[in-house]
C-alpha cells in the first residue's frame, strides 16, 4: 500500500470513530401521542387538569381523544372559551364523527379543547395542555469514552507504522 493511501485511510478510520463518539452523546427524542385522560378516555366528570399536570407535552407530540361519537365532541378553543366553556372562540372542531380524533401540537403554547355544551360547562370536559419546545442537550460520553479516540488513534498509528 503507498503511504498516501494509508494516511488517507487513517484519516478516513479516525473521522469515522470521532463521528460515532458524537452520535452516540448527543440524546433523541420520539413523538408522544398522549391519550387523553389515560384509561379513562375523554368522558364526563374526570380531573383533566391532574392529568395534564402529570405529563409533559412537546411540540411535535399529538393529542388523542377517544370518546363516544353519539354524545361528545372535541372542540379547540381560546383561553376565555375554554374558560367559560364556550364555542365562541372556536379555534377548530376536531370531531371527525370516529370518536377518535387527534391533535398534532405545532407550537409551544398552551392548547385548550373543550366537549360540546353541557358536558364542558357542567361536567368539566375540558383540558389545558402546556406545550413546550424540545431542548436537545448535548451529554458527555462516560468518561472512559474520552479516550477510545486516542486509543483507536495509537493503535492505527502502530498498525500502519507495522504496514510499511
Amino acid at each position: 500500500m503507498s503511504r498516501s493511501g494509508g494516511v488517507v485511510w487513517l484519516k478516513t478510520v479516525v473521522l469515522l470513530v470521532v463521528a460515532a463518539a458524537m452520535l452516540t452523546s448527543v440524546s433523541c427524542r420520539s413523538t408522544v401521542c398522549h391519550l387523553i385522560g389515560g384509561k379513562e378516555l375523554w368522558k364526563p366528570n374526570q380531573n383533566y387538569t391532574d392529568w395534564s399536570l402529570q405529563q409533559t407535552f412537546y411540540v411535535g407530540d399529538w393529542l388523542h381523544f377517544v370518546y363516544n361519537k353519539e354524545m361528545f365532541t372535541v372542540l379547540e378553543v381560546n383561553e376565555t372559551s375554554y374558560t367559560n366553556c364556550s364555542d365562541e372562540g372556536l379555534i377548530f372542531n376536531v370531531t371527525g364523527g370516529f370518536g377518535s380524533d387527534v391533535i398534532k401540537l405545532t407550537q409551544p403554547k398552551t392548547y385548550y379543547s373543550t366537549a360540546n355544551g353541557d358536558y364542558c360547562y357542567n361536567n368539566d370536559m375540558k383540558v389545558a395542555v402546556n406545550v413546550v419546545e424540545i431542548v436537545y442537550v448535548y451529554q458527555p460520553p462516560p468518561p472512559m469514552l474520552y479516550l477510545l479516540p486516542l486509543q483507536v488513534m495509537c493503535v492505527l498509528l502502530l498498525l500502519t507504522r507495522n504496514r510499511q
